[in-house]
């Protein structure tokens, strides 16, 4: 075990976890007080382990963080490296009661202002990558350059009892990222953050790579401010497939399960299974968007258009996405927005025993980033393009206007769907 006294700078902190290494593995001590360093290199069997009061403090300055090839929003590029940072690495540990980080002010305060100044994008507090059997445990993750932790084709994620706290107005400070990762765990954790909470990725069109993410259980988790509580894609063009996510808490995010894509992604998310969530101050409690228009060629008029198109290996399939035992109190803009494209709907999809009212002073929003969907203010489920697919047990008080609002979707059924005490069944 190599223990570190608080003077130690980023060298002396990398050769105690390269030493670790050559030793066939072992634990990195990082004792209390304030540690300021560059980007570290992460090694096969050692854990990095913070001791309460220890801060691992990364110094805001490009020079600190070599470049490294990864992907950058879906599509392979060459990015400042992660704070913290492995590849091709087996039994990868970071734990402890210590805080990490990542002095992001400065780097946001660029990407606003100056962002051609950046040579490569900004980076993630915590890169893993190519990794077998990773675990991040116990420690405190704020003010992260970018995505705060963020596994990529990795196998064997465990991520748990970790807070993540990024300010609500820092860009693209997603809490917890697994990108074409497979049995990934992420359990009692606490996400305030300034972009999505939990967004499970597959890459783009513009990666020839198509690895899905699949195997994911997210539970007992408490998810505040944020874009969304957990979101599938926008980038997942390799797939993802087996989700389960159960026994969390989503408050004052703008939205709460968010699954989006486009035309030219392709992809497959499918087998997803959503139980056990209390929402609260939301905007719009659920969306599946697939006419999503933020991003590379986001703006190409096939994104937005609401004509059938031929179905193709780049047309996104949504399927088997089960919904139930959910309350969502204090709603903002909408009670639900889940379309399907005209040429490939929704199919299989569910919502049982699940119960939305509204705040009374509820605030406008858009339920969906697409074109043509208006601002709604407590506005009730808007469904388009869904198949074969299932409302039940579903409430819906104090909307104004109709609770439920269904287009070109003749196999949907509604089974006990109550508006403010009437029944809607179909």
């Amino acid at each position: 075990m190599h223990t570190l006294d608080e003077t130690l700078a980023t060298t002396t902190l990398q050769a105690a976890i390269d030493d670790a290494a050559a030793a066939g593995g072992g634990t990195v001590v990082v004792p209390a007080g304030t540690h300021r360093t560059g980007a570290l290199r992460l090694r096969s069997h050692v854990e990095l382990h913070l001791e309460a009061g220890a801060v691992l403090q990364f110094v805001p300055d490009p020079r600190l963080y070599p470049a490294v090839e990864a992907r950058w929003e879906g599509a392979p590029a060459t990015i400042h490296s992660p704070c913290l940072y492995a590849a091709g690495e087996t039994d990868v540990a970071i734990t402890g009661f210590g805080t990490i980080d990542g002095g992001g002010a400065p780097w946001w305060d660029t990407f606003r202002h100056d962002r051609a100044s950046l040579e490569h994008p900004r980076p993630t507090l915590v890169g893993l990558h190519d990794c077998t059997r990773v675990t991040i445990r116990d420690v405190r993750l704020t003010n992260s350059p970018s995505w705060t932790v963020h596994p990529l084709r990795c196998d064997g994620v465990t991520i748990t009892n970790v807070v993540i706290v990024n300010p609500p107005d820092s860009p693209n400070t997603d809490g917890i990222d697994p990108e074409s990762c497979r049995n990934v765990r992420i359990s009692d954790c606490h996400i305030d953050v300034g972009d999505d909470c939990v967004v499970i990725k597959a890459g783009t069109e513009r990666d020839p790579e198509r690895i899905p993410c699949e195997n994911i259980a997210i539970t007992n988790c408490t998810m505040v401010h944020g874009h969304g509580g957990v979101v599938i894609g926008s980038e997942m063009s390799g797939g993802v497939r087996d989700v389960v996510i159960s026994n969390c808490v989503f408050e004052g995010t703008d939205r709460g399960i968010r699954i989006k894509a486009r035309r030219g992604r392709g992809g497959v998310v499918e087998d997803v299974r959503v139980t056990n969530v209390v929402m609260r101050g939301v905007m719009t409690p659920f969306v599946i968007n697939p006419f999503y228009f933020c991003g590379p060629d986001g703006k190409e008029p096939h994104v937005a258009d609401r004509n059938p198109h031929p179905v193709g290996e780049t047309t996104p399939v949504f399927r088997r996405i089960h919904l139930s035992h959910i309350t969502a109190r204090d709603v903002h803009a909408s009670a639900g927005h889940l379309y399907g494209l005209p040429e490939q709907p929704l199919t299989d999809v569910t919502l049982d025993d699940v119960t939305v009212s509204f705040a009374a002073d509820a605030v406008a929003g858009y339920p969906a980033m697409a074109d043509g969907v208006p601002l709604m203010r407590r506005a009730g489920f808007h469904l388009g393009f869904v198949a074969d697919s299932e409302l039940s047990r579903v409430r819906v008080d104090g909307c104004d206007g109709p609770g439920v609002v269904v287009e070109e979707s003749p196999t949907l059924r509604l089974t006990g769907v109550r508006v403010d005490g009437e029944r809607l069944d179909a």
